[in-house]
């Protein structure tokens, strides 16, 4: 992957890195990608081939029994949905939770608080026992949950409490136990990114961070486009093989008739019009100038409408709760009498998990089958933004 920063070059270097990004690679080039790829995340038993119809494809030269790890592969780019930031505070790069449970308890309810107040209502909340026992990793699978008692609205804890929770003043039992990285503010101290490491804020920050930081900029119309284009990207889900221009392959909705199908496609073509226009307010370089197009902006956009995966990170705090229910007497009275008032604030959203959406290098190869024979999941163990793809029968 070519990254550019042509303000740190000169008018010649960045033409050249510019001519080499939008060359396609030859075919040779594509298959030593990939195989260095597939040394890297240490695979074996798969390949990456080419066909000149259906694109590339991710084929097994060796038997894997049922259940079996095939392949690890590390995201290449992923965004946490803007509205689980309200209830997760993960890492902006890796989407590792940080900061504490305390911490992460006292953010979901100080959240959860202030938009009771913008509504004026109550939200109606989960029974005061929660005992959950559930495979997210495939939709097909059974889901099993416990609850004792019966549905109940929330019960807000004092403004207090919640403050000394997001302070550090009020330590939670156990809650050691489960112990997570410290926050890491963004080097531009935009307020809106944190990581768990100081290494995953700088290859963030030179990887993309630094052109979306809103308070990088010294341009004050530079930094408002951006606000702007932030914003219109969250409303439209546009953030930032073969190759199509995302108004081209993304599906009919099926509120859409077929007999409005142009018009519903050149309504998207439209929206990554706009946003483009606001990207180049914001960050336009005219070095850069070529990059800056409908055409190249459409299939990058194509290219992730097409081989996107969910991201989903199971949440500490759910983890908190479940290991609080399993204690014995009387260390599980002994801990309720300062968890229960909590869980009933928090209501079934206590068990929210980081979602996002990413991009898989590995993962992406592989071709939509109803007949499939692999699936992709996290195992519990993982909590960060990796995907593992197991080999099953169906």
């Amino acid at each position: 992957m070519v990254y550019i920063r042509c303000g740190t070059l000169n008018s010649f270097h960045c033409a050249t890195e510019i001519s080499a990004l939008l060359t396609p690679p030859s075919p040779l080039q594509v298959q030593e990608h990939y195989h260095n790829l597939l040394s890297a995340r240490g695979c074996s038993g798969i390949t990456v081939k080419q066909d000149g119809n259906s694109g590339k494809g991710l084929y097994a030269d060796m038997d894997f029994k049922e259940g079996e790890l095939v392949l690890k592969d590390p995201m290449l780019v992923g965004a946490q949905h803007p509205l689980n930031k309200i209830d997760c505070l993960v890492c902006s790069f890796c989407f590792r939770f940080v900061g504490s449970i305390e911490l992460q308890i006292g953010r979901k309810l100080y959240m959860q608080q202030l938009r009771a107040n913008e509504s004026h209502g109550c939200d109606v909340g989960s029974s005061s026992k929660h005992c959950h026992e559930m495979d997210s990793s495939d939709e097909e699978e059974s889901t099993q949950q416990c609850t004792s008692g019966s549905p109940k609205t929330k019960v807000p804890l004092p403004e207090d409490v919640v403050q000394s929770l997001m302070n550090g003043q009020l330590v939670l039992p156990f809650s050691e136990k489960f112990s997570l990285p410290p926050a890491v503010p963004c080097p531009g101290g935009c307020g809106e990114a944190y990581y768990c490491s100081m290494s995953c804020a700088e290859v963030d920050w030179e990887s993309s961070h630094s052109l979306l930081c809103t308070v990088e900029s010294s341009d004050s119309a530079r930094r408002e486009a951006l606000l702007k284009f932030i914003k219109h990207a969250n409303k439209q889900m546009i953030y930032s093989s073969l190759l199509q221009r995302w108004w081209d392959c993304i599906a009919l909705p099926d509120d859409v008739d077929s007999s409005d199908e142009a018009s519903f496609r050149l309504q998207i073509k439209m929206l990554a019009f706009e946003s483009l226009q606001l990207l180049k307010k914001a960050i336009f370089d005219k070095e850069c100038e070529s990059l800056f197009s409908l055409e190249i902006y459409g299939n990058i956009i194509g290219i992730f409408e097409l081989n996107n995966l969910d991201l989903v990170v199971a949440s500490p705090v759910e983890d908190y709760f479940l290991y609080i229910d399993d204690l014995t007497y009387p260390n599980k009275e002994e801990a309720e009498k300062i968890t229960q008032p909590i869980l009933d604030a928090l209501g079934e959203e206590y068990s929210i998990y980081c979602k996002g959406t990413a991009f898989f290098p590995l993962q992406s190869c592989l071709n939509h089958s109803c007949c499939r024979n692999a699936r992709a999941f996290k195992r519990d163990r993982e909590c960060g933004g990796k995907t593992n793809l197991i080999l099953s029968t169906i």
